[in-house]
């Protein structure tokens, strides 16, 4: 009996702990946090609190096989952890270039884009997003990271000012910090205190906002974004990573859905969320893109996209340009997901689009809800700090164009049922 005492005791101790707990150590030696860390670590993980990087033995569709990170036993689970928002990545024409490639081309690049790893599939894709895009051109990078830590650090400087939303993804933070301009952070959607932000300062200002927060799932509110930074003199550059190919009438994001292509200076997005594949893009005028051709660090630093990626991310865009119904079957399945929400008394916050955060705000808890919608047949992951404050964690659900109706309505189910339980909903 003590000894189970001192086990759920000790459980209980670890389940107050999270990142921040070992972020930064006092002492001389960079390694001090790796006892701690690890301690933790091996606790937590058999216990349920650290429910991270299960691995999956199928394709990323709406079911998946998932290897549980507790018991290690393999269960299929409906897949609503998954980005593939418009289920292509999966598509038979897809995987078939994708498996033409590797005959051709082989795995890689084996290069760096500005030295050997540059081949004619990689300018076909370019061309193609720069046409799908409606803008003069385009450049590749490895990653939808790499690509705003790339670009915002290649075109601004020391002394230049960049003004990020304070919800901005880390990679618009850290490609502030490898510019070395400094950072001005204002309130979430806020343009009046972007206003107060921008008055006064002088020198090259860069206004840098998200067409859908990656956490939030809520919309920019990209027209008294736009009003704001034009008036103060500033560019503006919006990473369009969860937007591109699902806004807008030809899917170019939410700049177009707003009719407000023209007015962005700088175009982002990437090949991860929509296509279910990898990489990330900028577009924009010829003379910009081949000033971040020589120099945006990330990219010519990094091993070129593997050609068969290329190949099937090209086929994935046919898709996406000649079946529209895609994006109108996506638009369905979030209408639905939302009014079932509601009804069931699920709190999404500000939501408006695919990426659904179902609001627990308990750090410890959220845990025990994501392992119990596991262990009732759903695949969902929780968010906890830092990739969102401490007290604000959730599970984030990605909603697809592939889900059907019953899919998302086994979903509602399974949480409704769960927040209850836990006493987070009526």
């Amino acid at each position: 009996m003590e000894a189970a005492h001192k086990k759920e005791a000790r459980k209980s101790v670890f389940s107050d702990y999270d990142y921040s707990n070992f972020y930064y150590g006092a002492g001389d030696d960079p390694a001090n946090l790796l006892g701690p860390f690890c301690e933790w670590y091996e606790e937590a993980k058999p216990n349920g609190y650290y429910l991270y990087s299960e691995p999956l033995s199928s394709a990323p569709t709406t079911h998946v096989r998932v290897r549980n990170g507790k018991t290690g036993a393999v269960h299929d689970l409906l897949n609503l952890a998954s980005y593939n928002y418009l289920g292509i990545s999966y598509r038979d024409e897809v995987k078939q270039a994708a498996i033409d490639a590797v005959h051709k081309y082989g795995l890689g690049a084996s290069g760096s884009p500005i030295l050997s790893g540059t081949f004619d599939i990689h300018e076909e894709l370019a061309r193609e997003v720069a046409a799908f895009k409606a803008k003069d051109a385009a450049i590749l990078f490895p990653t939808g990271y790499s690509a705003n830590v790339g670009f915002i650090s290649s075109i601004m400087r020391s002394g230049d000012t960049i003004f990020c939303d304070q919800y901005s993804h880390a990679s618009i933070v850290d490609g502030a910090i490898l510019a070395k301009s400094k950072t001005v952070f204002f309130r979430h959607n806020n343009p009046l205190d972007l206003e107060r932000k921008l008055g006064g300062v002088r020198g090259k200002k860069l206004v840098v906002v998200e067409g859908v927060y990656s956490m939030d799932g809520d919309v920019c509110v990209l027209p008294d974004i736009v009003d704001v930074a034009k008036r103060h003199g500033a560019r503006i550059l919006i990473d369009e990573a969860h937007s591109t190919f699902l806004f807008g009438p030809n899917g170019r994001g939410v700049a177009e859905h707003f009719g407000l292509d023209q007015e962005v200076d700088f175009h982002l997005g990437t090949f991860s969320k929509s296509l279910g594949g990898q990489g990330g893009f900028v577009c924009g005028g010829r003379n910009l893109i081949d000033y971040v051709n020589a120099f945006g660090r990330s990219r010519f630093f990094s091993c070129n996209l593997a050609p068969p990626l290329v190949a099937g991310l090209r086929a994935g865009l046919r898709i996406v340009d000649q079946e529209p119904q895609l994006r109108a079957k996506l638009w369905s399945n979030v209408a639905y997901m939302r009014r079932r929400f509601a009804e069931e008394g699920i709190d999404i916050g500000k939501s408006t689009s695919q990426v659904m955060p179902v609001l627990v705000n308990n750090d410890a808890k959220v845990f025990a809800v994501a392992e119990k919608t596991q262990d009732r047949g759903l695949y969902l992951q929780p968010v906890t700090y830092p990739a969102v404050p401490k007290h604000k964690s959730r599970l984030r659900i990605s909603v697809s164009a592939a889900h059907s109706e019953e899919d998302l309505e086994q979903a509602v189910q399974v949480i409704a049922g769960v927040l209850r339980e836990e006493g987070i909903c009526r």
